[in-house]
């Protein structure tokens, strides 16, 4: 499937994939992030049962803390 992740295009090949799994295969799993699906904000504790299908646009920030 292809998706847009952060403004580039990028195709992916597991299938049934949730939004813990994309974090999963982009080695941000164990990183605070704030993840938008097709411009509505999702939910860490829906994470995985939110689903990543074809087409969709994907925004992933990820959280630093500074000072």
């Amino acid at each position: 499937m292809k998706i847009l992740l952060n403004g580039l295009e990028r195709e992916i090949t597991e299938d049934n994939l949730s939004v813990s799994g994309l974090l999963e295969a982009l080695n941000l799993g164990s990183h605070p992030v704030l993840v938008e699906r097709n411009g509505l904000a999702v939910l860490k504790r829906e994470f995985d049962v939110e689903p990543v299908t074809d087409g969709d646009v994907i925004e992933i920030v990820r959280m630093v803390a500074g000072g």
